[in-house]
């Protein structure tokens, strides 16, 4: 039966080398040995497909090195790795000097197409690179994300490295495969060091990436205050549209000192025929400071994204201050309606937003900066004001957009009058709205609140279901039930001339004019 010599395999002559850690010299002796005496084939791979000399570069032993080095000196790993690349990556200079003094492909790339010089910027070492470009090293070779060796350097903001390589024919104007350049990679990642030695190089300052980016758009988004300054004083172009139509400055979320340097370099007009504004991004997000800053600077609050835009949002919103009020922020709010945004300009309202939240405080606040309170959605036409259908279940809320002018009138108007309804299927109606399971449960306290804004007005047969399915209701209905008391008529004719809005500079009597204004009772805050 023959046996195999275990000290003629593959595997125990790596195991070898890697204990000339331990022993360098009688280890490397019994290397020599071993493949001048005994036959052991240096060709077969151990499993995970290393040779020896693989395993000498791994662990630094470039006196093995000199001895394996005979016919193999380019083989490669199972992941495609020369020994070359594996003592780079390990940074094993000697070694490393070792195999390309007898040879050693510079060249050769890894199955991710990274080559030596790659890897060795990466790695950041000066030494390294200064060995393979001395022995030819290609400084343009691309990786598989199309990333050469002087981006790499770029983004290590490493000067010695990215000096060696233009010196050795590197070009600083080839892009990755996102169309990302040195200069952009750059300021993306904030290396001032790097970014004015591109430039002072030639690199195009208003390069764009493959979705359109600037490297001024980069800088600013990621918050790089000085690489902005540099930018702009080397005239990058903060009005340079990309792809999506959106002017690099001031969008996304830079700082408010890099906002102020990007509006005086920006052009309002460009600004306008993009769609959006920086307003509605800075309302997006809730950066107020942002926001604040963009108002003093003159950009329209009434600026409104254009169709495309709005119709990304399922409901067509439009405006900055919409989404101030959408995310709830009341300071953004009052900021923006003090500097002059007309609450009246989305297909759905923010006050019918700001309803639908039930804070009082931003439904006080557009009310009095002129909010339409009578408004209806076009696209869901009702007979009474839409803000109805957010404000009921809150009834201080339903009371004070009564007292500021909320049609009453309209919400008995029905088209059926004293016949039998129809099953419920829309909400067009007054009746057919309150009628809704989420919502009948306070009818009764509606209509009640209702009769105090109206004179002779029939109750139709769906609101009478209403009254008549709690004992408790019955009371309302002898309030509906006519002649109304003069006093509230009187109340009505008096409001109806003058105005719910100069009610209170009548000459009368305090407790009169509270009386006027339905003031019987406190508005409670959200």
């Amino acid at each position: 039966m023959h046996v195999t010599n275990f000290t003629s395999s593959p595997e125990f002559l790596c195991f070898l080398v890697s204990k000339v850690l331990i022993d360098p010299g009688g280890a490397s002796c019994h290397v020599k040995a071993l493949v001048t005496c005994s036959g052991t084939n240096l060709m077969l791979p151990n499993k995970p497909g290393w040779l020896a000399i693989h395993q000498a570069a791994w662990y630094g032993q470039d006196t093995c090195l000199r001895v394996l080095l005979s016919g193999m000196i380019n083989k490669r790993t199972e992941r495609g790795e020369s020994a070359l690349l594996v003592a780079i990556s390990k940074e094993r200079l000697q070694c490393i000097e070792v195999l390309l003094e007898r040879g050693a492909d510079p060249d050769i790339p890894n199955y991710d197409r990274e080559t030596p010089l790659y890897k060795a910027c990466e790695r950041n070492s000066a030494a390294m690179v200064a060995a393979l470009l001395n022995h030819g090293a290609a400084v343009n070779t691309h990786c598989i994300q199309g990333w050469t060796a002087l981006q790499e350097a770029v983004c290590r903001n490493n000067m010695e490295i990215c000096e060696m390589l233009l010196k050795a024919g590197a070009k600083h104007n080839l892009t990755n495969m996102y169309g990302i350049s040195p200069l952009f990679t750059a300021a993306q990642s904030g290396q001032l060091a790097a970014l004015r030695f591109l430039l002072k190089h030639g690199a195009d300052i208003n390069s764009q990436a493959a979705d359109g980016a600037t490297a001024l758009y980069e800088a600013a988004k990621n918050g790089h205050e000085e690489v902005v300054e540099l930018l702009l004083s080397q005239k990058a172009d903060a009005n340079k549209p990309g792809k999506t139509g959106i002017i690099t400055a001031p969008h996304r979320r830079p700082e408010r000192n890099i906002v102020s340097m990007l509006i005086q370099a920006t052009s309002k007009t460009r600004v306008c025929r993009t769609g959006i504004s920086p307003l509605h991004l800075a309302a997006e997000r809730n950066r107020d400071d942002i926001l604040e800053t963009l108002i003093e600077a003159g950009f329209d609050v009434n600026a409104q994204l254009s169709v495309e835009r709005s119709k990304l949002y399922e409901d067509r919103r439009s405006t900055a201050l919409y989404f101030s009020v959408i995310n709830n922020n009341i300071d953004a709010v009052r900021m923006l309606l003090a500097a002059g945004a007309n609450p009246n300009l989305d297909v759905f309202r923010p006050l019918m937003v700001a309803a639908r939240l039930g804070c009082i405080q931003t439904v006080t606040l557009l009310v009095e900066h002129g909010a339409d309170i009578n408004a209806c959605i076009p696209t869901h036409p009702t007979t009474f004001p839409a803000v109805y259908m957010f404000s009921m279940k809150y009834l201080p809320m339903f009371k004070y957009l009564l007292d500021h002018g909320g049609h009453a009138l309209s919400c008995f108007d029905c088209i059926y009058g004293n016949q039998p309804h129809p099953p419920v299927e829309t909400s067009r109606l007054f009746c057919e709205m309150i009628s809704a399971p989420s919502i009948c449960r306070w009818a009764g306290p509606i209509i009640d609140v209702l009769l105090d804004y109206v004179g002779h007005v029939p109750l139709c047969s769906r609101l009478m279901e209403h009254l008549n399915s709690y004992s408790d209701w019955s009371v309302i209905k002898d309030k509906a039930a006519p002649p109304r008391p003069l006093l509230q008529l009187c109340r009505l004719q008096i409001t109806e001339l003058v105005g719910c809005q100069l009610v209170k500079k009548l000459p009368l009597p305090g407790s009169l004019i509270r009386f006027l204004k339905h003031q019987e009772g406190p508005v409670d805050d959200c």
